[in-house]
Formats: C-alpha cells, sequence, structure tokens
C-alpha cells in the first residue's frame, strides 16, 4: 500500500511518536498513517499518509513534518 517505514519518528515540533502500520479508509480508501505518541496518555492517532509524509516550513528552513529516527 505504500513504503512508509514502521517505527519511531520525531515531529518537527519535537514530540516523538510510533508509527503501527498503514491503513486503508473504508471509504474512501484513502491511507492514513495509524501511530502513538510516547507522552501523555499514548492514545492511536491517524493522519492522512499524504500530510504525515509533507514538509513544512518554519523558521528553520523546510523540514519534514514526522522525521524517520529508529526501528520499531
Amino acid at each position: 500500500m505504500n513504503d512508509l517505514a514502521v517505527g519511531r519518528y520525531r515531529h518537527y515540533r519535537g514530540g516523538e511518536y510510533t508509527v503501527l502500520g498503514v491503513a486503508q479508509h473504508s471509504e474512501t480508501g484513502e491511507a492514513l498513517v495509524v501511530y502513538r505518541p510516547e507522552y501523555g496518555e499514548r492514545g492511536l492517532w491517524v493522519r492522512p499518509l499524504t500530510m504525515f509524509s509533507e514538509t513544512v516550513e518554519t523558521p528553520n528552513g523546510t523540514l519534514p513534518r514526522f522525521e524517520w529516527i529508529a526501528a520499531q
């Protein structure tokens, strides 16, 4: 379905997350990343793969929204 590696990612604002995999929306077929924050209550979250994989403009330049840092 995609090439996104499972494992640990760092958000450009600093939080760390574990990607559990990519799911497919049952109605639209859209690819959704299933991930868990490594802080707080650690619930499961989803975000469109396109958004998860995009870059963002910051005062420090263009950065990936989520950067892969380690295998699971």
